[in-house]
């Protein structure tokens, strides 16, 4: 990691008062290297070999814990999401959702306002084989669903359709 006048590159970015977010992948994996990257400020250190579901995982728990602050809740609106505890309230009672109604929530919960295209969520929500499916069917229905249990608890966000895009979460 160290440069040639002897700084790292999570040294420089310190010095600079950067909040980039750093997952360090790397061919050393002794517990020193590990500490040590760490100590420097890294969010995350992974030793190669890994798999790429892995790395998807820590970099999306990265980007959750840089958007949350810290937080162990995601708030929108009247809406609560505890992921740890995969829980969603609404005006703090408990909803039930499926798994991929709840990726789908979180996914906008975290881009609140922001357009998604919906070859973009469809990629985040259900991986890498999304380009073998002929249609987006299965995206219309889970958030027609996710649309109606939101709906029937009193949730104020909402989920609008983008005619020809995706979609967004606002709150009118």
């Amino acid at each position: 990691m160290p440069d040639g006048n002897g700084l790292t590159l999570l040294e420089k970015l310190k010095e600079m008062h950067k909040r980039e977010n750093v997952i360090i992948l790397s061919a050393k994996d002794s517990i020193e290297d590990k500490v040590l990257g760490l100590e420097l400020g890294a969010d995350d250190y992974l030793p190669k070999p890994f798999h790429l579901v892995e790395l998807n995982a820590r970099i999306k728990s990265v980007i959750r814990r840089h958007r949350q602050e810290g937080e162990n809740t995601i708030k929108y609106g009247n809406i609560e999401v505890i992921p740890d505890k995969f829980r969603v309230l609404v005006n703090e009672k408990e909803i039930e959702l499926n798994r991929k109604e709840y990726d789908i929530l979180v996914y906008f919960m975290i881009r609140p306002g922001r357009l998604v295209n919906k070859n973009t969520l469809a990629e985040s929500v259900w991986g890498d084989h999304i380009d073998q499916v002929d249609n987006f069917d299965f995206i219309y229905a889970q958030i027609k669903n996710l649309r109606k249990r939101l709906k029937e608890a009193g949730a104020t966000p909402e989920l609008k359709a983008v005619y020809g895009f995706g979609y967004k979460m606002i709150i009118e």
